[in-house]
């Protein structure tokens, strides 16, 4: 058995390597939170359970966490910490019934301390992915202790924090089919892949009814050119395990010629093919197939707005660092040691780039010089001198991005550039001529000029292309005019007042 002193030991320095997060603040999606009028309600804690909404589970402790402590982050960051340290006990738990004390112990420090599980551990907005991969492992737990249809019940709940946990049972069935388990094991297998194929549906019916949700149709990458990213950003995945080096929020990732494409898959192909041959007789090829399965809704058809996010790695991680503890379970504990050191320090310098805004995206600003996304975010969390900077390079680099404009707008706007920002929006409007956000946005330069009327003007046009736009109505209510609510625009407008 693990001894409880090695146990805690690794927790420890799991808090050592990620415990910084206390003082970071909100990051990229994280702002959402504090915006979205159902996790800001207090009739939210039912709200979240609708038909159509993603992930109700993990909502739900967004909204207690809103409850509890408002907009301090902390809270927040100490509840993700806290998932993050529950799911390496649950592997630590889990593992001591498939491998040798030394192996789990391995597994265990690279689950907890590496740098590649910093974004889910340190992102709020990635509490999803800890905690379907905290119940994914209560699920595995109840599982091996021969409470199938108690595992199926916990599997449910992960479903419900995150549905890229759905090929979870899969890793069970390849378990069943190498120990040549009881055949009674079946039904609950086919009970959790039924689970499995109606979270798959709900997703799909309410990215139907979000058409602004960056996944699916709406992704802006075809199912074919996503596939062929994925080949290749899989081995990234996989050599940033190896050697944990050139971590970034936002990498500079493009789709792939078909040449390159092919070959990232034939490589994986061929070692996938090869781990199958080994099944029966190898609990490496298990863990690392498992791995493979566990990656597999994240990074294979289904188009997400990214290409490549290190936080997907969370869950596959569980069984890629069982792999590697089998590999490593002979070294010498001193050398082990000295790994889980330099795992434990590489992540505490994660988490102090993730300390604010401003360093999380200078770093991706270096790391990607000709990305345009890292330098939005970062203009948006400095003084206006340098976002102004920034965004011109952006917009050298992409002269016909509507967001740059924008974006470039409301910094000249904020540098008390009225007649420069006007011209910014200007240029987004005849980019996006269509754009309820690019129509407002002008008429707010046009306000800060003196010239009311046609700001006026521009606000209820941009009434009459979208009623729900909430800018326009603030704007409007600034100036003494109250219009109408667009039918079904209560909720949203509530929630930007």
């Amino acid at each position: 058995m693990v001894a409880l002193r090695a146990k805690y030991i690794v927790v420890a320095a799991a808090v050592a390597a990620f415990g910084a997060c206390l003082a970071s603040s909100f990051h990229f999606d994280d702002y959402a939170i504090l915006s979205d009028p159902v996790l800001t309600s207090p009739s939210g804690w039912w709200q979240v359970w609708q038909p159509l909404q993603t992930r109700p589970l993990t909502y739900f402790t967004f909204w207690l966490n809103y409850q509890l402590g408002g907009a301090n982050p902390a809270g927040y960051h100490l509840v993700n910490l806290l998932l993050h340290l529950g799911a390496v006990l649950m592997l630590m738990r889990v593992l001591r019934r498939r491998l040798p004390d030394s192996a789990v112990l391995v597994a265990a420090a690279l689950f907890a301390l590496h740098p590649i599980q910093a974004e889910a551990a340190l992102y709020i907005f990635a509490r999803a992915t800890l905690l379907a991969t905290l119940l994914c492992l209560v699920s595995f737990d109840a599982w091996l202790l021969e409470k199938r249809w108690l595992a199926a019940g916990w599997f449910a709940l992960a479903l419900a924090s995150k549905e890229e946990c759905v090929a979870f049972p899969l890793v069970l069935l390849l378990m069943h089919v190498m120990e040549r388990r009881n055949v009674r094991e079946r039904w609950p297998i086919a009970g959790m892949l039924a689970l499995s194929l109606a979270s798959g549906l709900r997703v799909f019916a309410a990215l139907r009814a979000h058409p602004d949700a960056p996944a699916g149709a709406q992704a802006g990458v075809s199912v074919l050119d996503y596939l062929s990213a994925q080949g290749p950003v899989i081995l990234r995945y996989l050599r940033l395990l190896v050697i944990p080096a050139g971590f970034t929020v936002d990498p500079d990732i493009a789709i792939p010629s078909a040449a390159v494409a092919l070959a990232a898959w034939v490589v994986l192909a061929a070692a996938i093919i090869a781990l199958a041959f080994r099944l029966r007789g190898s609990p490496y090829a298990f863990w690392i197939l498992a791995g493979f399965i566990l990656l597999a809704p994240s990074s294979s058809i289904f188009p997400a707005q990214d290409l490549a996010a290190d936080r997907r790695m969370y869950l596959p991680v569980v069984a890629f660092s069982a792999a590697l503890g089998l590999l490593a379970a002979r070294l010498d504990r001193r050398v082990v040691a000295g790994f889980a050191a330099i795992l434990a320090l590489l992540s505490f310098e994660r988490s102090m780039v993730w300390m604010s805004e401003e360093s999380l995206w200078e770093e991706a600003v270096r790391r990607a010089p000709a990305k345009i996304r890292p330098k939005i975010q970062l203009a948006r969390a400095v003084a206006p001198p340098r976002a102004i900077e920034l965004l011109n390079e952006a917009k050298r680099l992409a002269p016909e991005n509507a967001n740059v404009a924008t974006e470039l707008g409301r910094a000249l706007l904020a540098a008390g550039r009225p007649a420069e920002a006007l011209g910014e929006f200007g240029r987004a409007l005849a980019l996006e001529p269509a754009s309820a956000r690019a129509i407002n946005n002008r008429g707010v330069a046009l306000m800060a000029l003196g010239q009311n009327d046609a700001a006026r003007q521009d606000f209820e046009r941009a009434l009459r292309v979208d009623p729900c736009q909430p800018d326009a109505r603030a704007n409007l209510h600034q100036m003494g005019v109250t219009p109408p609510l667009g039918p079904g625009c209560r909720d949203v407008v509530a929630g930007a007042q």
